[in-house]
């Protein structure tokens, strides 16, 4: 066995003198408390860090829940290797837990910039993740041994009770950071600065505990080299405050191509709109300047892009406007007013209720001049009544109750949701939420829904449609060709083809497999690179997708391609899924 260093070269205490009294410059009833103390600020600080890496994760990469169990799987492995590995820091267990602290403190408050950097310049940051979980995990598993040996350092005393002691701290710590994340450093000081902000307390807290209720226990070369190193962690997380908003700003402008025109933080995701109002709502309505087409970002996703929004919403909202009447019509989503724009197209529309979770965007959709041009100022129509807040829990509410008179139920639904295979969305695509839906639907009624890309993730949107049939409901599946650019979003996101002289049309709409299509030149020319939006729409009465004969001149939507689009969707259905609950969602493939 490999005997120690000597104490010269660790500035700590030999072996044999790692249980004895510490020399402290309080009381050993203050010095024990001081201890706890450190704990306790300790298990905040590395809560945060976990809940860093989970935010930002879920941002970056998407779907919370794979996120959420990548981030805690590692670190909770990690930290059972970092227990193990600081057995041999015990018995120089001051100067271990301040190099401990130091490294925590650097790694931990940096994460997520670091993070966003592998994203933003390398697209990549599942990796880095890993990485990080893991570093952390290490670290934050090493402190509760060497925490221990030096609260048995302060005074002696039975196992059983330092280690209830030990716990309480940490847990109370961790109860502490895990509510200070979300509604404080979150909305004060935001990821970036919020982790940088929690290394620095971080490091004063463990520097704090060994150079000086500790100090005894190390040489003056070891404090020496211990205050250096703290030093310059604290520069380092300080440089890091000073430059987050210039790097924020650097990074936007790697991911979304150009400078953000706005940004901004609301109280449910990050907003970015890029580009200005120099494009028209579609093609052929013409071009209002130049530059760069208006497109919007909600927590790094596009979903809305001037080029081609209109293709998207004119199969959304005009199939449902017909079959029927469409006096009153309920938008569950759409907050950026332009599934709206499509509704009031229409002179028999007496009211629209618009359900959405972020005011944030509404306001923009209201007052942001290229938003609100795009959207023709939808949202400011009197016969328009926004609501704030979640669907589910609107139309849960909304619901005929006892000794409450049922609502007057809407003729068209508009389902202007994000796709399911995001994680938070999963319960808007649920039996559950459809059947109150249903509850709200007039007996002649309509409901379309944005079930996500039909040849991408077929499952997924499938599932949908038995979801809808679920709840007694008849289904009629389209879809329409859509095209994104390569942003490095989320799981919603698809890439579709131009077609010769612009984006392909529901007129372009062919089956590539099948044998029909003639050998040659093709105007997609893979069917794997062929990406669609997928509509789902359903009724009490088996409905079919057509255009009511007073719609207004459409840009994308034909009834002959709406035709098509039927006729092709159903020969891809994929039949006997089981519908999605909100017990058993069923949109992961």
């Amino acid at each position: 066995m490999i005997d120690p260093p000597e104490p010269a070269l660790t500035g700590a205490l030999r072996p044999s003198e790692a249980m004895q009294s510490a020399r402290l410059p309080v009381p050993s009833g203050l010095g024990r408390l001081l201890v706890l103390a450190v704990v306790f600020v300790c298990a905040a600080c590395g809560l945060v860090y976990e809940l860093e890496l989970v935010a930002l994760a879920t941002y970056l990469v998407g779907d919370s829940v794979t996120q959420a169990s990548v981030v805690l799987s590692v670190m909770v492995f990690a930290m059972g290797v970092g227990a193990l590995l600081a057995k041999r820091l015990r018995c120089r267990a001051a100067v271990g837990f301040g190099a401990v602290e130091a490294a925590l403190a650097l790694i931990g408050g940096t994460s997520a910039m670091a993070l966003y950097a592998c994203f933003a310049w390398f697209g990549e940051s599942r990796s880095a993740l890993v990485g990080f979980s893991l570093a952390i995990g290490v670290l934050v598993g090493a402190e509760v041994p060497l925490l221990m040996t030096l609260i048995q350092r302060v005074r002696r005393q039975d196992a059983g009770g330092a280690v209830a002691d030990l716990f309480a701290a940490d847990y109370v710590g961790a109860l502490v950071g895990g509510l200070a994340f979300p509604f404080l450093l979150l909305p004060r000081l935001g990821q970036l600065t919020g982790a940088l902000v929690t290394g620095g307390v971080n490091a004063v807290a463990g520097g704090a505990l060994v150079l000086w209720l500790f100090r005894h226990d190390l040489t003056v070369r070891a404090r020496w080299t211990l205050l250096a190193v703290n030093a310059l962690v604290l520069a380092v997380l300080a440089a890091g405050v000073l430059l987050a908003t210039p790097f924020e700003q650097a990074a936007r402008r790697a991911v979304y191509g150009s400078a953000a025109r706005v940004a901004v933080q609301t109280d449910v995701q990050e907003v970015v709109m890029t580009g200005g109002a120099g494009h028209g709502a579609g093609a052929g309505r013409g071009r209002k300047g130049s530059g760069r087409p208006l497109e919007l970002y909600l927590d790094g996703r596009l979903r809305v892009s001037a080029d081609n929004e209109y293709r998207y919403h004119e199969a959304l909202v005009h199939p449902a406007m017909s079959g029927g009447p469409r006096g009153r019509v309920l938008v569950l989503g759409g907050g950026d007013g332009l599934a709206v724009r499509e509704i009031l197209r229409y002179r028999a529309v007496r009211s629209v209720t618009l359900v959405e979770l972020d005011p944030g965007v509404v306001r923009l959709a209201r007052t942001d001049s290229g938003l609100s041009a795009l959207n023709r100022h939808s949202l400011s129509d009197p016969r328009v009544r926004v609501v704030t807040g979640d669907a589910f829990d609107w139309l849960r509410r909304q619901g005929a109750s006892p000794g409450r008179r049922r609502p007057v139920p809407y003729d068209v639904i508009v389902s202007d949701l994000p796709d399911p295979g995001i994680t938070a969305s999963t319960k808007l695509y649920s039996e559950e939420f459809y059947g109150l839906a249903v509850r709200m639907l007039a007996d002649d009624g309509r409901l379309v829904v944005h079930a996500g890309p039909p040849r991408v993730r077929p499952r997924a949107y499938w599932t949908v449609e038995a979801t809808l049939r679920s709840v007694g409901l008849s289904t009629a599946p389209y879809r329409m060709p859509g095209r994104y650019t390569d942003f490095a979003g989320g799981p919603d996101r698809e890439l579709g083809l131009p077609g010769p002289g612009g984006p392909p049309g529901l007129g372009d709409l062919i089956d590539l497999d099948s044998p029909a299509v003639p050998p040659g030149p093709r105007t997609v020319p893979t069917a794997d690179r062929t990406r669609y939006w997928g509509f789902v729409l359903a009724a009490r009465r088996p409905p079919r997708p057509a255009l009511a004969p007073d719609a207004p001149p459409l840009v994308a939507v034909t009834r002959e391609a709406l035709r098509a689009s039927a006729r092709a969707s159903a020969r891809a259905r994929i039949p006997g899924l089981p519908a999605s609950t909100l017990m058993h969602p069923r949109y992961r493939e």
